[in-house]
Parts: C-alpha cells; structure tokens; sequence
C-alpha cells in the first residue's frame, strides 16, 4: 500500500473513531492523574492568602466655593488587608494600594466618614481598620506675623546685635490653628561676631506651646550678628537707699546686679549703683531711676519689691 493511500486510511471518519476508543479507561486515567498531579502542584499558588498594608490616607475634596478648606486631625495610614492569590499579592506594597476619606460638602466642623478603598485588580478588600475616620474641616486662611529673635544668653561683657532676613513670614493653614498663634520664633544659634546662619522657626501659642499643623513660608530665617565683639559693659551691685528710722523695710531687687555701658574711664569709677525711690507704707513693686554718669547708660530694668511698715513709737 503506497503512503497517500495509508493517508487516507487513516483520516477516514471510521478509523479515526476506532483509534480514539481504543484504550480508552486507561487514557482517562491517565488524564485523571495528571489533572490531580497538577492541582497538587499548583495548590500553593492557587491558594488565597491575606495581607496587611498601612495605606496613607488621602482626602478628596470638591465642594469648591471662594476659600479653600483644610482638614486635620485625622490619621496619617490605615490598616488595609487585601486576600488573593499568592502570585499576585506578592507584587504588592502599600503604594499599590489607594485608600481615601471624601470630604466633599462636609459642613466646617467635626466629622465622621468612611474610608474608601481602591484595591489592585484580581484582589479582594476584607478589611479596613479604622473604617470610619474623624477629623475636622475648616478654611484655609493666612496670616502675616513678624519673627521674633530667639538668641543663646550673651557672655558677660557683651552686647550682641541681631538682624533678621525676612522678618516677616506668612503662616497658612486651617483658619482654627492660624487664630491661636500668637508669635513665631527663631530657634536660638550661638554666634560670634559677625557670624550668620540659617534659623528654623517655631509657631507658638500665647501659652508658649508649639502649633503644628501650619505651613510656615519662608520655613526658615537668616540671622546676623552686626556687633563688633565685646563692648565696655560693666555690671555693678544695686543699693537701696536708707529708709527712715521710723519704718520697717523688707525688700528684694531683681535683678541684683545692673549691667551698664559707657566710656571706659566712666566705668572704672562705678563700683555700685544706688537705686532712686521712695519709701511709703504698704506693699509694692516700683522700678527705680538711677543717677549715672553722662555716657553712662543702664542695660537691665530693675525691679524692687517693698514691704514697709511703720515702727512702734517707743
């Protein structure tokens, strides 16, 4: 039989059927078995797993309007588990994951909101922790406040000068934590003479507490010191001046040591430094004048507080 005509002997309906059920149980079986050798073999891969991610939380809002509106206090991630198979979720991170909070016509105010979460595709969302989030929505507002110095304590005998670049910075934020700053302060740097350096600054309230929270433009400052070094600066005791025999004083003067600055000839003559006032009964708090010499001038304001009671008369 030549080759084309086994061809067609073999591509005959009839042949073709009788080829197929021959031995057919043990080709079943065979195919039974492989299917079961696969689904063994690929059971881990197939097998969903769970997995947590802590998703920054996002917030949408469009209400729109002529202010913006800011929202704070709310948490910085939540907890998402995502399930799926093990191939899949092993490609996965937090930054795949999206979870969000819509603020949008949320009244100004407190609120409480659901989280939403977008997961990647062939995942599942079993859980969100917290699912319902609080926090605060008000309007953004700015405000404009000059920096306030904030120097290290000069050594004695100085008299440092400071120059501020800008000394004026723009606060921004929600309308609420922009109402209690009450001044922005540079952190304090310890500079020679001459010397300038970049400051960080600080929102603080009228309890001197930091606010956070606040966009601070610029964020940072330059200072300068514009002095020369040390300064004819001499610090002396302060006196009391005798009270009358006829009263009974208890006093107290803060600070106890004036600090003055002047000619150095001027200086040299000034051991100690006589307070003017005048003493009254009763209890009180005067800050006293002092008679320098010309050029002379004082650096500190003094403080004296006064008992005075009149004596018995003998």
């Amino acid at each position: 039989m030549s080759g084309r005509a086994a061809l067609r002997q073999r591509l005959r309906p009839g042949y073709v059927w009788r080829r197929s059920i021959h031995n057919l149980l043990p080709k079943l079986a065979a195919l039974a078995v492989a299917a079961l050798v696969w689904l063994v073999a690929t059971a881990d891969r197939r097998a969903n797993i769970e997995v947590g991610y802590d998703v920054p939380l996002e917030v949408r809002d469009t209400t729109g309007g002529a202010s913006r509106r800011a929202v704070s206090g709310l948490p910085a991630t939540v907890r998402v588990t995502l399930s799926g198979q093990r191939s899949r979720m092993q490609g996965l991170s937090a930054s795949t994951v999206e979870a969000s909070v819509d603020t949008t016509g949320a009244q100004d105010g407190s609120f409480t909101l659901p989280v939403s979460v977008l997961a990647p595709d062939a995942t599942r969302t079993l859980r969100v922790l917290p699912a319902r989030v609080q926090g605060f929505v008000d309007s953004q507002t700015s405000r404009a406040l000059a920096v306030t110095l904030s120097a290290a304590a000069p050594p004695p005998g100085s008299l440092p000068r400071y120059t501020l670049t800008p000394g004026t910075v723009t606060l921004s934020g929600p309308s609420r934590l922009v109402r209690t700053v009450s001044r922005v302060i540079s952190q304090p740097l310890d500079l020679g003479p001459g010397q300038g350096a970049s400051s960080s600054l600080v929102a603080l309230n009228a309890q001197g507490q930091p606010v956070t929270g606040l966009l601070i433009r610029p964020a940072s400052v330059t200072v300068r010191r514009t002095d020369l070094g040390t300064l004819p600066v001499k610090a002396v005791p302060v006196l009391l001046p005798p009270a009358p025999a006829s009263l009974s004083v208890q006093s107290s003067v803060t600070p106890t040591t004036l600090r003055l600055v002047g000619p150095p000839a001027a200086l040299a003559g000034i051991n100690s430094v006589t307070a003017t006032l005048a003493y009254r009964a009763g209890t009180s708090q005067v800050t006293p004048t002092f008679r320098l010499p010309a050029g002379v001038q004082a650096l500190d304001s003094v403080v004296v507080s006064l008992k005075v009671t009149a004596r018995p008369k003998p």
